[in-house]
């Protein structure tokens, strides 16, 4: 470019500058929609070509007019988007420093956070948050220093739509990748989004907390209890994702305190053994408890695939008393799922233990018995109410010192 060309081009940003200054919100957004339109893809570079090295100043202007108006709404989803422009330059971080240096990163978790924000706004925030983020550790650092994470999980379970909860997703798993000093913060964040009620939101931080559990050495106690109760999930692919979790932290210290919960998830509890009584009160439980026997139908398939995968887990388990409540679950008819999944894992435990063989088979009688190893998943299908309450009633005891191991 020659000097000529240089002046003249000078002289159009200062001009564009002064238009800006002078301009109101109207004005503004008429001059960023243009900017957008003719920028968007642009380099580093290019941007400072064509604003004759004064880029600067301008994001520094539409950041603080951002700052200044987004609690209004009017104009911040083309703010957000003229932004991205210098943003997304990523030959070059001096626009990253600078719209950071002017508080740009709270401003962007203050309109996450905001109640009245529009979905299709805090969509283009996430984004912008993600460059930062992907920008690298110190970057994410920053974001995690202004309570970011906190923010962003909050989002993530309250969002009403799956595409603003999946780019949160993606936000948090960015967070927890190269960022050691707040690895534990966000560990701890995603244990407590377990709770929330989305199912995708579920799903997709079960599945980062896998990849978070992998890099410590401990597992945080606090985890059972939330994890045990996502088990209640009427949602397969959340189940799957739990189970998984599970199958994971058999490694880590809370092994003990994991394994007494599934096996408590399985025993029937008073006001379930008296409501068995009529078909009415029957009805009304099934349809009051269904979350219930869900959980107990995926805590039988998470204790049996421990189970085969360590014999050290079959002896523990069979500690716990694991038998009497998979044959209580064998015989409660309120739920077949869970009948089929207790039947598959009781199956585990008799061909693995000569005393838990022997134990069943004299409480079920051998035709029943039969049956049950020809094909347990079928189990529920050969018994008569007399046979289903026997097994609801079973006294059997098998732990530690008589397991056949």
């Amino acid at each position: 470019m020659s000097a000529q060309e240089e002046q003249a081009n000078i002289g159009k940003v200062l001009s564009f500058l002064r238009e800006w200054d002078r301009g109101d919100g109207t004005a503004r957004s008429r001059m960023l929609n243009t900017f957008v339109t003719q920028n968007t893809g642009k380099t580093f570079y290019e941007l400072e070509l064509q604003f004759a090295q004064v880029a600067s100043l301008f994001l520094a202007r539409l950041t603080t007019w951002m700052r200044l108006t987004y609690m209004f709404r009017t104009y911040l989803g083309i703010q957000l988007k003229a932004i991205g422009i210098f943003l997304s330059t990523l030959s070059h971080d001096q626009y990253l420093m600078e719209f950071l240096e002017d508080g740009g990163v709270l401003t962007l978790l203050d309109i996450l956070s905001h109640t009245q924000s529009k979905e299709e706004d805090k969509a283009e925030t996430l984004r912008l948050l993600l460059t930062v983020s992907n920008a690298g550790r110190k970057y994410k650092e920053i974001i995690c220093e202004s309570h970011g994470v906190k923010i962003i999980a909050e989002f993530m379970a309250k969002s009403k739509t799956e595409e603003n909860q999946e780019t949160s997703w993606v936000l948090l798993e960015s967070l927890s990748h190269g960022n050691p000093k707040y690895q534990n913060k966000i560990y701890k964040c995603l244990i407590a989004l377990m709770s929330c009620t989305s199912p995708k939101a579920q799903r997709l931080v079960l599945h980062t907390l896998r990849t978070v559990q992998s890099k410590l050495k401990t597992a945080n106690h606090s985890i059972v209890e939330p994890l045990l109760n996502v088990l209640r999930s009427l949602h397969l692919d959340v189940q799957e994702e739990a189970i998984n979790l599970i199958l994971d932290l058999k490694c880590y210290d809370v092994r003990p305190v994991l394994l007494s919960g599934l096996v408590a998830l399985l025993r029937q509890t008073k006001e379930e053994v008296q409501e068995h009584q009529s078909i009415e009160a029957e009805m009304i439980k099934v349809t009051g408890s269904l979350p219930v026997l869900v959980q107990r139908a995926a805590a039988a398939k998470a204790i049996r695939l421990l189970a085969a995968q360590d014999q050290q887990l079959s002896h523990e388990l069979l500690s716990l008393g694991v038998i009497q409540p998979l044959l209580h679950a064998m015989g409660n008819r309120e739920h077949i799922d869970a009948q089929i999944q207790a039947s598959l894992t009781m199956e585990h435990f008799v061909r693995s233990s000569p005393v838990v063989e022997e134990q069943v088979q004299r409480l079920m009688g051998s035709m029943l018995f039969k049956a049950f190893m020809h094909k347990p998943e079928t189990l529920y299908m050969n018994m008569d109410k007399t046979q289903a309450d026997m097994l609801l009633s079973n006294k059997v005891d098998i732990t530690e010192g008589n397991d056949g191991f």
